[in-house]
């Protein structure tokens, strides 16, 4: 398991396994948000996400370690990069044991460690963003944001409630505005941007 530390922002992804699907139902994409929220919003402020069939891609800020052991009730003795591993863990089997009982298939079903790159600048926020928020159109899902509806893109311009961060993102835009126009900007350097910050 990757060590993520308090205070730092990450790019978190992961893949299933071999030619696997982790979403086959629009369900699952449900699902499968309603256990981040349960196990990672205690440990991590979420800013940006994109779910896609076989893959997915988060942007996250691990709180710092007081609101995390206050967050889950812990006495202060536990090694707190363990217990944040132990969430992911935590998040990932508790996906894949549902999953495996709605399709009727067995064994793992994330690829073990889940990648998570840290964003060590400033100059990066919005570039990642775009680029999480543009991996439907890359892998050729579809050829517009607003078509995909299991990205957070939809979060920061229609949707009255959000478990995000959205003002802490906009601020880095400036505004509302400028995060579309941002967006809206032609795909330019997607592949550098996939080297840099993974598929």
């Amino acid at each position: 398991m990757p060590v993520l530390i308090s205070d730092k922002v990450y790019h978190i992804y992961n893949h299933a396994i071999g030619s696997e699907n982790l979403f086959r139902e629009d369900d699952n994409y449900i699902y499968f948000l309603s256990k981040w929220q349960k196990y990672i919003s205690p440990i991590a402020e979420s800013y940006a996400f994109c779910l896609m069939p076989n893959h997915f891609h988060f942007l996250i800020k691990v709180k710092d370690q007081e609101e995390i052991k206050r967050k889950l009730h812990l006495t202060g003795l536990e090694n707190l990069s363990g217990v944040i591993s132990k969430q992911f863990s935590n998040l990932f089997n508790s996906y894949a044991k549902a999953y495996n009982k709605r399709f009727n298939r067995r064994g793992s079903l994330f690829i073990r460690p889940f990648k998570a790159k840290e964003i060590t600048h400033n100059s990066y926020l919005s570039r990642i963003i775009f680029y999480i928020h543009h991996n439907p159109i890359h892998h050729g899902f579809t050829n517009s944001l607003d078509y995909w509806p299991h990205s957070s893109y939809q979060d920061f311009l229609y949707k009255e409630e959000s478990f995000l961060n959205r003002k802490a993102v906009i601020d880095w835009y400036g505004d509302v505005s400028s995060f579309k126009d941002f967006h809206e900007q032609p795909i330019v350097k997607l592949n550098k941007l996939e080297k840099k910050f993974g598929s």
